[in-house]
C-alpha cells in the first residue's frame, strides 16, 4: 500500500506559479511510476504529467507542455509539479498518482495509488 499526500495548492492569479508535491509513504518510491492528473467541476480527470521510476521519462499533456514540470526527488520519497504561467483553465483539483507497472501514463487505469488532492484556483 502506498499512500500519497499532495500539498501546495492555492489561489493564484493568472500568470502566476505554483508548485505541487507529493509525498509519498513507502520507502520503495523510487520504483513507482508517478503521475499528475485533474479534474474540474462537471469534467473528468484528465492526465496532466508523469514521469517514469528510472532513467526518467518525462510525459506532458498538450495543454500544459512548456508551462508545467514534473520531476521526483527519490530521496525524499517526493514528487513535484512545478506550474508557470497559470491560465484561469488550469483550475482544477489537482491528484497524484503511483503506478507500480509501466504502460499508458496518460490513463487513469495504469496508476494503483491516488492522493486525495489539492486545489488549484487561477483567478482571471
Amino acid at each position: 500500500q502506498v499512500q500519497l499526500v499532495e500539498s501546495g495548492g492555492g489561489l493564484v492569479q493568472s500568470g502566476g506559479s505554483l508548485r505541487l508535491s507529493c509525498a509519498a509513504s513507502r520507502r520503495t518510491f523510487s520504483r513507482y511510476n508517478m503521475g499528475w492528473f485533474r479534474q474540474a467541476p462537471g469534467k473528468e480527470r484528465e492526465f496532466v504529467a508523469a514521469i517514469t521510476n528510472s532513467a526518467p521519462r518525462t510525459f506532458y499533456a498538450d495543454s500544459v507542455k512548456g508551462r508545467f514540470t514534473i520531476s521526483r526527488d527519490n530521496a525524499e520519497n517526493t514528487v513535484y509539479l512545478r506550474m508557470n504561467d497559470l491560465k484561469p483553465e488550469d483550475t482544477a483539483v489537482y491528484y497524484c498518482a503511483a503506478a507500480l507497472y509501466g504502460g499508458n501514463y496518460y490513463s487513469t487505469s495504469l496508476y494503483d495509488y491516488w492522493g486525495r488532492g489539492t486545489q488549484v484556483t487561477v483567478s482571471s
